[in-house]
């Protein structure tokens, strides 16, 4: 049973920086794409940065420049750095894995405040 489990949410200030980590239960090079994910509230879930096995990543217009995901390939773990936060990126995030047959998989997520 693959598990997706966050960590590093928290309440920051407008402008700060926070890093999150979702780490796997199996090795992360199993899965053919990562991803992070945010919901806040009344809104739909939206994509907010993606790797691909071969480290290729894309991201949401709204956060180049400001976040970088990344993934420790000896600690089975991604990240999500991101600064110059803005009050509008109040959401719960998510990390998201998928394997080359299709299956999907989602953490719990992890709330992520930004307000003074």
């Amino acid at each position: 049973q693959v598990q997706l489990v966050e960590s590093g949410g928290g309440l920051v200030q407008p402008g700060g920086s926070l890093r999150l980590s979702c780490a796997t239960s199996g090795s992360i090079l199993s899965f053919a794409a990562m991803a992070w994910y945010r919901q806040a509230p009344g809104k739909q879930r939206e994509l907010v940065a993606r790797i691909i096995r071969s480290g290729y990543t894309v991201y949401a217009d709204s956060v180049k420049g400001r976040f970088t995901i990344s993934r420790d390939n000896a600690k089975s773990t991604l990240s999500l750095q991101m600064s110059n936060l803005k009050p509008e990126e109040t959401a719960v995030y998510y990390c998201h894995a998928s394997s080359d047959i299709g299956a999907v998989y989602w953490g719990q997520g992890t709330q992520v405040t930004v307000s003074s």
